[in-house]
């Protein structure tokens, strides 16, 4: 009987710090950078911020939120236009996969909207959009807390066939 105690000992010795991995709480993230915003219309750029958490190494959350930097001048029949970036937001499900303790690749899928203005020949239109958006990128981190991102997000409006592709490059800091 003694044997068996003591060998159930030092098994949970080596179990507890495995253990202690896989149960510690989820980490937080937030990325600041530039977002390209390639539409049929015009291109855009726009400051874009996010917040996450990862539940695990592979799953996770954020949201996101980018406001314009960037408008497309353009001409119709001589008569000069403009088209401005207002706003946007969204919501992600995120997959990602740690190649090596410092890069990681990952897939995200959600929802966001988007505020577009124009303007042509002094009058304005503004138009919002609800899409659903889905991409991939890579992080790299330079040390344990701060790194680069790259992504590329497709956005499907949900009102209409049109689609906008999305850009990024952004610093990013581990909480």
């Amino acid at each position: 009987m003694r044997n068996i105690l003591i060998a159930a000992a030092a098994v949970s010795a080596f179990a507890a710090p495995a253990f202690a991995q896989t149960t510690q709480g989820p980490t937080y993230y937030g990325t600041l950078g530039y977002s390209q915003l390639d539409h049929s219309d015009g291109d855009l750029g726009a400051v874009t911020g996010r917040l996450g958490a990862k539940f695990n190494p592979y799953i996770g959350v954020e949201g996101e939120a980018s406001v314009g930097v960037k408008d497309d001048d353009f001409t119709i029949a001589g008569v000069d236009g403009k088209l401005e970036h207002q706003y946007d937001a969204a919501a992600y499900l995120v997959g990602s996969y740690p190649v090596t303790p410092n890069f990681e690749l990952f897939a995200r899928g959600g929802y966001g909207t988007s505020k577009i203005k124009a303007e042509l020949a002094g009058i304005e239109e503004e138009a919002d959009g609800e899409s659903w958006n889905y991409g991939a990128g890579a992080n790299y981190y330079f040390d344990g807390q701060n790194g680069v991102r790259a992504d590329w997000t497709r956005r499907d409006f949900t009102d209409s066939d049109v689609e906008a592709d999305v850009y990024s490059v952004s610093y990013v800091r581990r909480f």
